[in-house]
């Protein structure tokens, strides 16, 4: 991922020293459940974990020239600690290593994903509770529909992300599984009681049944997740940039001191933030695929998935870390414009309460298909008119009249009405 996407916290951990120190973790853990059992001596694993660094620039010095990095690795690694080296990797396979080292980098990864998803969270809510009682017009198919408040519907954006902090949550599960079995998973020169001990050690679980790789489904589901997060925040960010367009401008993004927002036009406060997120869901959602592609890998294992899980795996969770931070910054130091929704709602003579109206001539005795008839003839008869007002003409249509008292009609426009059970969603979210 190129660095202006790329936060220090996340970055950190999908770079090359990172990734040795992995590598070197799992051998060191191999060699201390080979000692507990026996099969090497205590002393030489003292050496080795007292000697045992290596230097990224030196791995990949040999690595281009044996053109394998497991072994560049291994042959820095045994510079340092010398004779006792020999006790390293033994009956192992590239991808024991390969792959148990990637599971302790994703966990890492998601934990971090998982520490700012949670601040995420606290700013939907907080800005929920702020805005439990604005109220604003709820749309369908872009045109109005029926009031709602700014509160519910940040309140449905919270409902999500907790769906999405429980499904990562689970994810941890899934992901957190090494293997230590061998050339092809048979632990012909390893016991299952190395794996068993190594993974402990790791904090991990040992693969139920391993190839000479970790079966690619779970790396699948790890990207679909984080994709189905970068979904969500897409919904959010694509609300905000419709709500701040010039003629809805409901709400708009903070804009800085110093700020442009056009090199031509200096008028212009454009929602590039939210633009950007959109983007970037993109390039996630198109991870994805290539993960499910990485699944059908031949026989017990090929390397085609290698090269683009070193795309994948750092870019989706680099993004997805940026995105989180971004969106929780963004909605935070959101600007909202109670004035603008209450103008926008009663545009045309408030016309979104017309099914209001036609329930309540519904229960004067009126029959829906007639009441239904008188509603929309006044109600289109205002629309898109600058003068349209179809409380107005409700209130001289002699049909409604014979009905409805003038107190009976006002009652039809209290938005109230339609905000009697929020409080019954919020309790449900602890807004």
């Amino acid at each position: 991922m190129i660095e202006r996407y790329t936060l220090p916290e996340m970055g950190n951990l999908w770079t090359d020293a990172y990734k040795f120190k992995t590598w070197l973790q799992v051998e060191i853990a191999v060699c201390e459940a080979q000692a507990e059992l026996g099969y090497i001596p205590a002393q030489a694993v003292e050496e080795i974990k007292a000697k045992a660094n290596f230097d990224p620039k030196r791995v990949l010095e040999i690595e281009a020239e044996v053109r394998h990095d497991v072994i560049a690795f291994l042959t820095n690694v045994n510079e340092y600690v010398g004779d006792a080296g020999r006790y390293i990797h033994l009956g192992l396979t590239s991808s024991d290593v390969l792959d148990t080292a990637l599971a302790l980098q994703l966990v890492a990864s998601l934990d971090l994903l998982l520490q700012h998803l949670q601040g995420l969270i606290d700013v939907i809510r907080q800005k929920a509770k702020e805005h439990r009682y604005t109220v604003m017009i709820g749309r369908s198919h872009g045109i109005h529909a029926e009031p709602i408040t700014f509160g519910f519907k940040l309140a449905g954006w919270l409902a999500e992300v907790l769906r999405h902090q429980e499904r990562l949550q689970i994810l941890h599960k899934t992901i957190a599984v090494g293997k230590i079995s061998g050339a092809v998973g048979t632990y012909a020169n390893i016991e299952p009681r190395v794996e068993a001990i190594a993974c402990q050690k790791l904090g991990l679980q040992p693969d139920a049944a391993s190839t000479q790789v970790i079966s690619r489904d779970r790396h699948a589901d790890f990207v679909q997740q984080l994709a189905l997060l970068a979904a969500s925040i897409e919904r959010f960010a694509v609300e905000i940039r419709n709500l701040q367009k010039t003629d809805v401008l409901e709400v708009e993004e903070f804009f800085a001191k110093g700020q442009k927002g056009s090199s031509a036009m200096p008028h212009k406060r454009n929602p590039i933030r939210s633009e950007r997120l959109t983007g970037m869901a993109r390039i996630i959602r198109s991870h994805a695929v290539a993960a499910l592609e990485n699944v059908a890998l031949w026989h017990e294992r090929d390397i085609s998935h290698s090269s683009v899980e070193r795309v994948i795996l750092p870019d989706a969770c680099i993004l997805t870390h940026f995105m989180i931070m971004e969106t929780t910054d963004l909605i935070q130091n959101l600007l909202v414009y109670p004035e603008n929704m209450a103008r926008n709602m009663n545009v045309y003579g408030g016309v979104v309460f017309s099914q209001r109206v036609l329930l309540t001539l519904v229960d004067k005795g009126i029959t829906r298909e007639e009441a239904y008839k008188i509603v929309q003839e006044n109600a289109h008869t205002a629309w898109n008119k600058p003068e349209g007002n179809f409380r107005e003409l409700i209130s001289k249509d002699p049909r409604v009249t014979a009905k409805l008292s003038s107190a009976e009609i006002a009652a039809c426009f209290d938005p109230q009405h339609h905000l009697q059970h929020l409080d019954q969603v919020y309790q449900r979210l602890g807004i």
